[in-house]
Order: structure tokens, then sequence, then C-alpha cells
């Protein structure tokens, strides 16, 4: 324990509260005002109140979602307190859906359209959350959720115009902020980290990467793969996976293959197809979580294809998607993909900027390169006087139509206390596998489709680190490491927006991400979703941290790593409902796209509508920005 520094007070607390002290000298008005006594001021008044620089156990935080569960599990409503608020829109949510809900509403029937936003955590962004760090005296960033913009297909014109309606031109940022090839300039490279427990000796195979890598050079993989673990008929198998291009299937025609491929796994093509060495399976098991969330086992061969892995050259398919495939490999396969930019944190500053329009005195500034390093005024979101209003720490329990149609009664609980408010209309822009306990009115039908969106458990963990000097030393950016408590981990991107700077000295303060996604493997996707949903909701943080540190060590110990000595901060963001489910062809009934439970869960019901990522079937901010938009123009007289 004392040798990886669990026992040392890293500044979890200490720096919280200086970063705290320094961000009220920024401001003026609410945030310098002294505590008030009334023990009823929500917390969001309070002076200080930042949840951006919280660390520790974060995402589905402790207080976010034990209300919800108690509903599930049977709970009666109680007594409610009706406040007599009454607005045109409530949105139950305040992600980039919810958010975007709001935008839309009031494109549609104007600005003085008195909105209001409930939402469980205790920060606004929904899966977009925003890690924030102050180290060595400077700002710095990491999302603790949706990595950037980035989707199979190009934005639609809906999603497109309200990225430009924030200021956000895409194409011209990511030529001007973005610094993708900064790591491979410098000469960091990808690397592999096989582990004594599924390997038989820790090793660092730097250079080789879990795929075809660019940055290889002219070293073979069993050049690079010389000093590892694998036996020799191991390393054979691993470099025909990658530099081979053999016919698995030569007895069939390239759609005949495909079809083929799209009803086993990635892992049954490699050990009954390409019939590879058991310790390969080993490695390639953990290739498939970064995307699905879910071992190579419960991932389609196709799909896999469609990604880029490794294995299929020789089979020389035909260009092009079929009808059992996911939509993220379809998509990417289909049109390349849309066009791509990673903010410092993420799409939580479309989060923000969504925000910030909705509500400017929340946050100073006029663009998206601003708003990059603008201090958020959380005693704004909820101001009595104003048209939007954006209420955090609030469960919504209920949501009713009432006799006629002509409104919608909205329950939630905030400090203990049950609260009623009213609505012309709502949006539902929270996860589909509430709402039918959110509204039991809804049609039995259209309740098992929204239970049926069983949401994929991830962890995204970000790491301050003291210095990156141990990456320099080592030669690597990454590690993917399949058998470890994390399957990969990345040195934070380098990008230069606005008045934010990422460091380029390995001596300086950085940030890393880590990425675990629990599963069962064995099981069918949702089984093993519902297993890590499980093991994650009953994980301490000191679990976390004891991980954490313990692989860190192992990894780059060699590089002069020392665990007590260089993290200087954990932010695990645990997000038990993550990724929205996507199509599967290995689990999913093959039915035609509309048949699908997505579509079916959110139709309309009277003044209530459905909007989110899960109801676009795919985990991608487009999704829920087409999503928000649709469920807007579905309300009546809207």
């Amino acid at each position: 324990m004392t040798e990886l520094g669990e026992g040392r007070s890293i500044p979890r607390r200490d720096v919280l509260q200086g970063v705290l002290v320094g961000a009220a000298s920024l401001l003026t008005g609410s945030l310098l005002r002294a505590p008030r006594a009334d023990a009823a001021v929500p917390a969001t008044d309070l002076p200080g109140y930042y949840p951006p620089i919280r660390t520790g156990l974060r995402g589905s935080h402790p207080g976010s979602f034990e209300q919800a569960h108690a509903l599930r599990d049977g709970e009666r409503l109680g007594a409610v307190t009706d406040t007599g608020e009454m607005y045109d829109l409530v949105v139950v949510g305040g992600g980039i859906s919810g958010l975007a809900a709001a935008h839309f509403y009031r494109a549609r029937l104007g600005a003085d359209r008195r909105i209001l936003l409930l939402d469980n955590h205790d920060d606004f962004g929904g899966h977009a959350k925003r890690n924030e760090f102050h180290l060595g005296g400077g700002l710095q960033l990491l999302n603790g959720g949706t990595l950037e913009i980035d989707s199979p297909r190009p934005y639609s014109g809906v999603a497109q115009g309200l990225l430009k309606d924030l200021g956000v031109d895409v194409p011209a940022l990511a030529r001007k902020v973005e610094h993708r090839k900064f790591y491979a300039g410098i000469g960091l490279r990808q690397a592999a980290f096989f582990d004594r427990e599924t390997f038989g000796a820790d090793h660092l195979a730097v250079g080789s990467g879990f795929a075809e890598d660019p940055d290889r050079g002219k070293a073979t993989v069993a050049q690079l793969l010389a000093h590892s673990p694998l036996s020799p008929q191991a390393r054979l198998d691993m470099a025909r996976i990658l530099e081979g291009a053999l016919d698995y299937l030569p007895d069939l025609s390239g759609e005949q293959k495909k079809d083929r491929l799209s009803r086993i796994s990635y892992r049954d093509f490699l050990r009954d197809v390409a019939k590879v060495d058991p310790a390969v399976l080993a490695y390639y098991q953990a290739i498939t979580h970064a995307w699905w969330g879910i071992g190579a086992d419960a991932v389609s061969a196709l799909d896999c294809w469609g990604m880029g892995y490794p294995g299929f050259k020789g089979l020389n398919l035909p260009p092009g998607a079929i009808r059992r495939m996911g939509p993220t490999p379809a998509g990417y396969k289909t049109t390349g993909g849309s066009f791509k930019l990673h903010f410092p944190d993420g799409n939580a500053t479309i989060a923000r900027l969504l925000v910030r329009s909705l509500i400017p005195e929340s946050m100073r500034g006029a663009s998206a390169e601003d708003v990059v390093t603008a201090l958020a005024d959380y005693g704004q979101l909820d101001r009595d006087g104003t048209n939007v209003r954006l209420r955090l720490n609030s469960t919504v329990l209920n949501v009713a139509g009432t006799q006629g149609g002509r409104q919608v009664n909205v329950v939630y609980v905030r400090d203990g206390e049950r609260r009623r408010v009213q609505a012309r209309h709502c949006v539902m822009a929270c996860w589909n596998t509430m709402i039918p306990y959110l509204c039991p009115q809804l049609p039995e039908a259209q309740k098992a489709a929204l239970h049926q969106a069983v949401k994929t458990p991830l962890v995204y963990t970000s790491v301050a680190l003291r210095n990156w000097r141990p990456f320099a030393r080592l030669g690597i950016r990454d590690a993917y490491s399949p058998g470890c408590y994390f399957s990969s981990l990345y040195l934070n991107s380098i990008v230069d927006i606005g008045a934010y700077r990422s460091p380029r000295n390995p001596r300086q303060p950085t940030l890393l991400h880590m990425i675990r996604t629990p599963c069962a493997p064995g099981l069918p996707e949702f089984d093993q979703n519902r297993a890590g949903r499980e093991e994650l909701l009953a994980t301490p943080f000191s679990v976390f941290e004891r991980n954490i540190r313990g692989q860190l060590t192992r990894i780059l110990g060699p590089g002069g790593f020392d665990p007590a000595r260089d993290i200087e901060g954990i932010t695990v963001n645990r997000w038990p409902h993550g990724y929205a489910p996507e199509y599967n062809p290995l689990f999913d009934p093959d039915v035609p796209p509309e048949e699908r439970a997505h579509v079916i869960g959110r139709a309309p019901f009277g003044n209530i509508t459905i909007a989110n990522s899960d109801a676009g079937g795919e985990a991608y901010t487009d999704a829920a920005i087409d999503q928000a938009y649709r469920a807007v123009a579905e309300l009546p007289g809207a």
C-alpha cells in the first residue's frame, strides 16, 4: 500500500480548495457571496460549486442514481409538494440531447418560452463530462465521457446546423487546434503490454499496438515480439494475422463470406477459421472493448472487418456494408465517417456551448474557442425570472399526462423532497430503460421495447501525472493491455484552442486516459452488460485506485515511474449505463430497421416525446442531436 502510494494524500481534497479559491477570484457576483444560512439553499447557489474539478468517483456518482433504483424496485411515490411552477417545456435530462431539445424548442416557438431542464447529476452534459485539473499552475482538461465530434456517417443537416449555431466550424477548428501526429513526431509509438497472469510474464512490446500500426516502420511483427512471452507458434500466428494474406474461406463468394462473418464472432473467426494459438485469442479478446464495450467473443467478425481489425486481408471482401452489420462499422465502411474534432474536454464543450446559448449569464464569452477556458457560474443555472432554468441534483420520478392531454405533470426529488411542476410539453431525454418506470401510462408494447435498451457499462479514468518522462524514456504514447484491469491507456491529446495549451515537454504535468469496460466473456451481449453494471456499482473508489497504481507501475516502472510520487490526482468516471446499444447481428433479431426496438420505443405519447442517443440506436453525439430535433417536432403544437 505504501509503495503504491495509496496512503498518500494526493490532491483530491488539497487541490480542490485552492482551485475553488482561484476560480472564485475570476468571477463577480454570486460566486463571491458568502454562503447563506438558509439550509434549503440548493448546492448550486453556494460559493465554490464547481463539479468539473471534483475527483474521486464521478460519472454516475453517489447520489445520482439511488432514487431511480428505488423507483425501479417498487418504492411508492409518496407525498409530493406542488411547487406551482408552470412551464412550456420540461426536459428530463441535461445531457447533449436534452440541451439540444431546449435549443430546438426555442428555435421553433420563440426565445420567450419557459423551459425547465431536470438532471439527476450534479453537473450538466450527461455522458459529455468535463474533467478539469490545475497542475503546475496551468489548466488541463480531459473528457470524462464522450470523446469527440465523430460519427460513422456525415452529420445530418440538423446536427451540422446546431454546431453552426453554436459557432463550431469543425473543419476549420480541426485544422487549427488539433495536433494528432505530435507524439509520433517526437518518436513515441504505440505499445502492447503482456501481463504475467495472462501470458506468463510482464513485457512491454514497443511499436506493436494491437492492429496494423502505421508507425511500425520496417520492423516485422516477429522482430517486435521477439522478447515477448508468447510461444514461437503464437508469434507465428500473430504475424500471420497482422501481415499475412491468406484466404481462410476460399470456397465462398465475397457476399457469402460477408454473410458467414456476420454470423460468427471475431473470437470464433480467429479460433475456428484462422485457427490461431490460444495466446493470440487472449491477446485479441479485448480489442473490441473501446468501440463496443464487450469482448471479441460478442462482436461479429464482419463488424470487426468493418473497423479495420486484422486477419481479413486475404479474404478480398467486396467493399461496402450489408444489412447484417452494426451501424458503426457499416457507416464507416460505407461513408468513411463524419468530420472529426476533439476538444480538450471532449464533447463537454458542446454541452457548455448549449448552456451558454440557453443561459448566457452562466458562462462568459462568445465563441467555441473561449468557452474551453471559461468558468461556468453554476449559481446562474436555476434563477427566478429567467426563461430557461437548468436544475441539477434533481431525479425525476414520474411523468404523466393529465386528462384531456393539455399538460404534463412532472414529479422529481431534490434534497429529499418530492416536488411537482407542470408543463405544456415534456421531452424525455434520459435513458430509455428508465422511461417505463417514469411513464407507467405508456402502452405495454412500447415499454417492453424501451426496456430492451441495455446500455454498455464503461469506465473512463483521468489520472493527473507529475510529468510524462516515463513515457518518453520508454518511447511510447499509449499501451494496449488486454489482460489488465484497464484494457488501454494513452496520453492526453495535444490540442491548442483559445487560451488553452497542451503540455509538450515530458517534464511538464499531463493527464492520462485509462479505459475499462467490465464484461463477462461467454455470455450474450446484454448479459455481459448487466454483469458489468453490477460490478461497477459494487466497486469502491479504493479498488479502482489500487488497480490504477498497480497497472501503471508494471507498465511504466521500467521508465522510472513511481506511483506514490508521480500521481497527482485521479478521477474515475464510472458509467454503469454508458454507450447506447447498437444493433448486433449475433444477438439481435434480423428485422427491418423500422421494426427495431429503439424505433418502436421512441413513439410519442400525447404531449410526451422521447429524445436521446438510445432512441437513435447509436452511441454518437449527432444521434443525440437528431433525436432531440425529432422529439421536439413531434410535440403537439410545436
